[in-house]
């Protein structure tokens, strides 16, 4: 497994935290709910990460992630910010875009490629730049799938 298909139809657009932590506390409660899992545990396992340094990219792009055990299929979440917020990002831009993957922890021979693999889509200015402007859920998984990171949508070869 690697990036494509872990998206899947999971974005959110126009979030509106005040902080990064009210923001890790939304997500890891979503991730949570979609996974049946404690949201408590997530949060803490995204905490314990952030805590080693900052996931901010830079350009304005968050991708906090973390290996999450008993989990088994990875979950990645698309989270587009109505403002962008301060992530602590080396080149002091605030972040708007986040990509939030939880990883299951016996697979960790693929979480650094599928990481790989996003960071790479991310690098293309288009990519950002569409997903900042898209009108709904659908088109930004849309443009993610073009970009290779989402799998065909349900119904389609």
């Amino acid at each position: 497994m690697t990036g494509k298909n872990v998206f899947q139809e999971n974005s959110i657009l126009d979030l509106n935290p005040s902080s990064k932590s009210e923001l890790l506390q939304t997500l890891s409660a979503e991730a949570a709910r979609r996974l049946d899992l404690s949201a408590g545990d997530v949060l803490k396992a995204i905490e314990a990460r952030e805590s080693l340094g900052t996931t901010a990219l830079g350009r304005g792009i968050g991708l906090p992630h973390t290996r999450l055990p008993g989990l088994e299929a990875p979950l990645a979440l698309l989270a587009r910010l109505r403002r962008p917020i301060d992530f602590e990002a080396r080149d002091g831009e605030p972040v708007d875009l986040v990509f939030f993957v939880l990883w299951p922890e016996n697979a960790p021979e693929t979480f650094l490629p599928a990481l790989s693999d996003i960071c790479k889509v991310l690098r293309e200015p288009q990519v950002p730049r569409g997903l900042r402007q898209a009108r709904s859920p659908e088109e930004a998984m849309g443009m993610l799938r073009e970009a290779g990171l989402v799998g065909p949508a349900p119904g389609r070869p």
